[in-house]
């Protein structure tokens, strides 16, 4: 249904830069267009920018109101509504991504205490395997810093298997002490 007669002229007159029709289609919406944000948002703030946003738009665009497809008065009503619900859906996600970057920040909290009860269990174990005699040190080093299986460990120390499962067994026993004594293994 067109636009009757009086919203064609006011837009002529805001095409043409009249302030004036301006301030007379504000007094005339204004309140309506605030109680409709207002309605959508239920923020005073949102629906006083988003009021304050469809008149800047009418006043920089006018020509984008088509009295052919309906009132003027339509058309600020469907602005202010979909002005509303895009806040509204930007408030949405801001509330979901401010939830999971909580959650992340938790998790990432716990990725720290980890991070750190890791760094001083590996601390503890390696000045325990410094702390280890000569013989049995050489031996770990070998099983578990290379990878080298109890075989391949007597080989490379040129000693018999059994010495060398002795002398891993030992070294293992030690080093389970140490990390008892400092309370990070229960024995």
């Amino acid at each position: 249904m067109p636009a009757d007669d009086s919203d064609v002229r006011l837009r002529e007159r805001l095409v043409a830069g009249d302030g004036d029709a301006l301030a007379e289609a504000y007094d005339r919406w204004s309140g309506l267009i605030h109680t409709l944000a207002l309605r959508i948002t239920d923020d005073a703030a949102a629906a006083e920018d988003i009021t304050q946003d469809v008149f800047v738009g009418l006043w920089q665009r006018p020509e984008a109101y088509d009295p052919e497809r309906g009132a003027l008065r339509t058309w600020l009503c469907m602005l202010a509504r979909s002005r509303a619900l895009d806040w509204t859906r930007r408030r949405e996600t801001r509330a979901r991504y401010h939830a999971a970057a909580g959650a992340a920040a938790a998790s990432s909290y716990a990725d720290i205490d980890d991070l750190v009860i890791w760094h001083t269990e590996t601390k503890v174990v390696r000045e325990a395997v410094r702390a280890l005699p000569d013989l049995q040190r050489q031996a770990v080093h070998l099983a578990y810093y290379r990878g080298h299986t109890y075989r391949q460990v007597a080989r490379a120390l040129n000693i018999p298997e059994g010495t060398a499962k002795s002398r891993l067994r030992l070294a293992l026993a030690s080093i389970a002490d140490r990390l008892a004594a400092e309370g990070i293994l229960e024995r």
